[in-house]
């Protein structure tokens, strides 16, 4: 019930945003989100609802402008899925694909904006339309939410949190023998 609730408050929080008003802090965000990411994520509807799977992902923020580019894999089992993100400044909203995009196997993002600690994008493939939530909940665990537009409703069908892969370089002394 929560998840609904936080998918709608979302929703609303992107109506309210107008596309002309682009929030100064977008290259902050993005710049926010590069690095590494690991975790644990699963389809929560629709016909694989309860497969798992885990993603091993790498953010780059866009070097002009605001946005992101994302590359990576998603696994179930010993399959392994490449995957691959791409979110750009489009004016004063967002375009960009997942995978290759609507005409492959993949998804267009058609709109988007950040709102405070996370970016929300509408999504569109053929005659699915819905958004991709990601959500800073502290500096590194990322929270994202993929849901599907049901008649007048977003329903969550997939949810994944992942974490920043700090370096894991040993720190020490050396005493010096007398």
């Amino acid at each position: 019930m929560s998840v609904k609730l936080s998918i709608a408050a979302a929703a609303l929080a992107l109506a309210a945003v107008s596309p002309l008003a682009a929030h100064a802090g977008d290259r902050e965000f993005f710049d926010s989100t590069a690095g590494v990411w690991q975790g644990p994520g699963e389809i929560v509807a629709g016909k694989y609802k309860g497969t798992k799977f885990t993603c091993d992902l790498k953010g780059e923020s866009k070097s002009t402008g605001a946005g992101l580019k994302l590359d990576g894999s998603c696994r179930v089992g010993v399959f392994a899925q490449p995957m691959s993100a791409t979110i750009e400044r489009n004016g004063e909203s967002y375009k960009g694909s997942f995978l290759d995009g609507s005409d492959g196997k993949g998804l267009d993002i058609v709109s988007g904006a950040v709102v405070g600690n996370r970016v929300i994008v509408g999504i569109n493939r053929k005659n699915l339309n819905g958004a991709m939530i990601a959500r800073l909940k502290d500096k590194n665990t990322l929270n994202v939410t993929i849901s599907v537009r049901v008649n007048d409703s977003l329903v969550p069908v997939i949810g994944m949190t992942l974490d920043r892969k700090m370096d894991q370089a040993s720190v020490g002394s050396i005493k010096q023998a007398d």
